[in-house]
């Protein structure tokens, strides 16, 4: 069987997003994004509200940069599913640690409400890259605590492009009115639930804000959101990343 595998990895070799060859994910993009959590909604402009209240929270694992870019745009645009054994455990993780300051405000089982795809982008993909993310981020809070449901509430109503490409002023423009509740998602989220948004890049926070009017104005409570990774913002230091992170 080895001389098999030998020749199967000639013909289509296996390699790390970074390039590093004949493993799929190497060391150093692991370790990258192993965590913990930083708090990253500070550095969203359009996560501001302009109403008085503070934006909402949201959670990343890592600055959207270097390597973690690459792992990111080859999981979602390029095939690589296998990258999903990567991703969605150490979001499970990260997550699990989110328990003790989530669960003082849970009643009832939270919602863990995807961030929908375009349609153009789910016909090129051929899934939701983001549904994976998401059941990692209901299976890490179940185990610190707090009960948790996966709940694909919302769809995209066609006006929008995807966002790739389009500076913060356009993203905002491009998501107005673009995100809507379904049917099944008002069924399964009844009169009023607690809800954890789940996407994987945080770039300007126009995504996150479009999808948090959407379920708040349908009497929904959103108390965080989580990403894999946050674009970081000019003059971030790594030193400022020491002082918002979780357990």
């Amino acid at each position: 069987m080895r001389p098999v595998r030998e020749l199967a990895r000639l013909l289509l070799p296996v390699t790390c997003p970074c390039g590093e060859l004949d493993v799929p994910w190497c060391a150093g993009c692991a370790a990258l994004l192993a965590g913990p959590f930083a708090r990253v909604e500070h550095g969203a402009p359009r996560l501001d509200r302009l109403d008085g209240v503070p934006p909402v929270p949201v959670w990343a694992l890592t600055p959207y940069a270097g390597p973690v870019r690459d792992v990111v745009v080859h999981w979602k645009d390029r095939g690589r599913a296998d990258l999903d054994r990567l991703l969605a455990p150490a979001l499970c993780r990260a997550v699990a640690r989110l328990g003790p300051v989530l669960s003082p405000a849970c009643g009832a089982p939270l919602a863990v409400v995807p961030v929908p795809s375009t349609g153009a982008a789910r016909r090129a993909r051929g899934r939701e890259p983001v549904a994976v993310l998401a059941r990692s981020v209901a299976l890490g809070l179940h185990d610190g605590g707090v009960p948790a449901r996966v709940v694909p509430a919302l769809a995209r109503t066609g006006r929008g492009r995807d966002q790739v490409g389009l500076g913060a002023r356009a993203r905002g423009r491009n998501l107005s009115g673009s995100v809507r509740m379904t049917r099944r998602g008002a069924r399964a989220l009844g009169q009023r639930s607690m809800c954890i948004l789940v996407d994987d890049v945080l770039t300007t926070g126009a995504t996150l804000a479009a999808v948090e009017r959407a379920l708040e104005g349908c009497g929904h409570d959103v108390l965080g959101a989580t990403v894999l990774a946050a674009t970081p913002t000019p003059g971030t230091r790594a030193a400022d990343r020491g002082n918002v992170t979780v357990g």
